[in-house]
Parts: structure tokens; sequence; C-alpha cells
């Protein structure tokens, strides 16, 4: 179960840094790059099955600490980028604790198989219809 959104907020770490880009002589002020800082072991709301299936699906997004790191700086606006890193938290989470169907095996029905068959048949008569009669 996905915890809300003050939960979440309760648990992470923000970061904040001049961000590069556009924003003219803006850029050299204002800190506007927000780098979230998010702790799955620390976080106490998510069981430990959980837990396990967080840092095998976001291995690849973990650093060596464990801690997930997610950046913003498309905005100009410290707030904004600090919005857009909480939201793609919640969807990264999201995606990452949904479990798969296990694909259920089954059997390629004969008709399918048959009119495969029938269909190289006919495809084989097609291409020796087009080569030249030997003369024996």
């Amino acid at each position: 179960m996905l915890p809300t959104r003050d939960e979440i907020l309760r648990s992470v770490t923000f970061k904040t840094s001049r961000s590069g880009g556009k924003g003219g002589q803006n850029v050299n002020k204002v800190s506007s790059k927000v780098e979230l800082i998010f702790s799955i072991d620390t976080f106490e709301h998510f069981s430990y099955e959980e837990k396990v299936l967080l840092k095998e699906k976001l291995q690849n997004r973990l650093d060596s600490e464990g801690l997930l790191h997610i950046v913003s700086q498309e905005d100009r606006s410290q707030l904004l980028n600090k919005e857009k890193t909480v939201a793609k938290l919640i969807e990264l989470l999201k995606r990452s604790l949904q479990v798969q169907k296990k694909r259920k095996a089954t059997k390629i029905p004969k008709a399918v198989i048959q009119k495969r068959l029938k269909n190289k048949a006919v495809n084989a008569d097609k291409k020796e219809s087009r080569k030249r009669p030997s003369i024996d």
C-alpha cells in the first residue's frame, strides 16, 4: 500500500543548489535546483517485502548507501521543482510496487498450427512455381 504524500514528505530530505539553463541573471542568484533524497531502509511505512521489492526494482537508481536521488531543475521556481520531485517519487514508488501477474502458459490451438503450416505450404508452392523447369 502506498503511503500518503504527507508521510512521504516527513521522511525525505531536500537539497537545493543553483541551477543552470534559462533564467538570465536569476540563475546566478537563486537556488532553484531541487534534489530529493529518499531512504528506503529508514522509511517505516513499507513492510520488509515491499522494501526488498523496491530495492530490487530501483537498484540502478540507488547510490552506494541505498539512497534514492531525484533531481528537478526544469523551472525557475524552487517550489515548482520541489513539487515535481515529490510527484516523480510518488510515481516511481507506485510503478515499483506493482507486482506483475504471472503469465499462464497456454497451449497453441491446433487450428493456428494448421493455418501456419498451410500458409508455409502455399508460400513454398508459389516460390517453386517461379523456378525454371528442369530438363530431366
